[in-house]
């Protein structure tokens, strides 16, 4: 079962957007996903800034950011 990382924020409206998205997909494939609120550890505040939503598989190689990209999130679910 591939493993996502959504790096958030509380109150991001894009962060909702790609979550929702991404619960949709969970919905239609097994896939496990691991929030984490950027705000609660002071480097991962200073590593993703306003850049969240960032998405990541299990080995910290980003998928997309800000807007979930179909295409590249099919690409690494094909290819694992």
């Amino acid at each position: 079962m591939p493993t996502l990382v959504l790096y958030q924020r509380s109150g991001c409206h894009l962060c909702e957007d790609m979550l929702r998205e991404l619960e949709q997909l969970r919905s239609e494939r097994a896939v496990s996903l691991t929030l984490v609120d950027v705000d609660t550890r002071p480097e991962l505040r200073s590593r993703y800034g306003d850049r969240v939503p960032v998405l990541e598989d299990a080995q910290g190689r980003e998928i997309c950011h800000l807007f979930l990209d179909p295409e590249r999130l099919q690409r690494y679910m094909d290819s694992g």
